[in-house]
């Protein structure tokens, strides 16, 4: 178990990081592609893992892969995942232990998310909002992951330096955003394709970290 140095500030992801929401959105791409006729293989879900539901609608209607418009392949990807994540949220092993952690040590604490706002509520309220000081969810930010800007703004809100700061991530594309916006990272990959590298801390669960 990897016994990392606290941080000044700890910087939440949320889908498949604080909550098994990750696997649920995927689901909601494959089902949304058999809907379309097409054949969901883990190298066509692969760019969707971490993905806002405007960058999935985008990659969609992009590659041919539906034939119904940006705006309608949004409201229909919002709406199957909204309905997924409130019948059935579950919290990954060991995130209410983390957070809990870092509150007793007085540690600030954001969520970071690239889901939407009404999804980000409903997960705020599961998780119990008194765990974190500040949230920052899809559209909040100027860009979204994996630039930089969530984490960058979340860190300022904070009145924290980013390079302080703990990121908690589970995708590539959420690792790229902690990353270049300057953060250590402790990644819990749900998907293949986070690297190895000196800011960042690769680990199964959640349940494996101490502080």
């Amino acid at each position: 178990m990897p016994t990392l140095p606290i941080p000044a500030a700890l910087l939440c992801d949320m889908d498949g990081t604080l909550v098994d929401t990750e696997h649920a959105w995927l689901d909601v791409v494959r089902e949304f592609l058999a809907a379309e006729g097409r054949l969901a293989s883990a190298s066509v879900l692969a760019p969707f893992a971490g993905a806002t539901i405007a960058a999935a609608a985008d990659l969609l209607v992009r590659d041919q892969l539906t034939a119904r418009s940006r705006e309608e392949t949004a409201r229909a990807l919002d709406k199957a995942f909204t309905e997924a994540v409130a019948a059935d949220l579950r919290v990954q092993p060991g995130a209410l232990a983390l957070l809990d952690r870092v509150r007793e040590l007085g540690v600030p604490t954001a969520l970071v998310t690239s889901s939407e706002r009404h999804v980000a509520d409903v997960v705020l309220s599961a998780l119990g909002r008194h765990r974190f000081d500040v949230s920052f969810a899809e559209g909040e930010s100027e860009r979204g992951k994996p630039h930089p800007d969530p984490y960058l703004n979340a860190a300022s809100a904070l009145d924290v330096a980013p390079s302080a700061c703990l990121a908690v991530e589970d995708t590539p594309t959420g690792a790229a955003a902690a990353l270049s916006a300057g953060c250590a990272l402790l990644a819990v990959p749900s998907v293949p394709g986070i690297t190895p590298g000196p800011r960042t801390t690769i680990v199964s669960s959640l349940t494996e970290v101490a502080f």
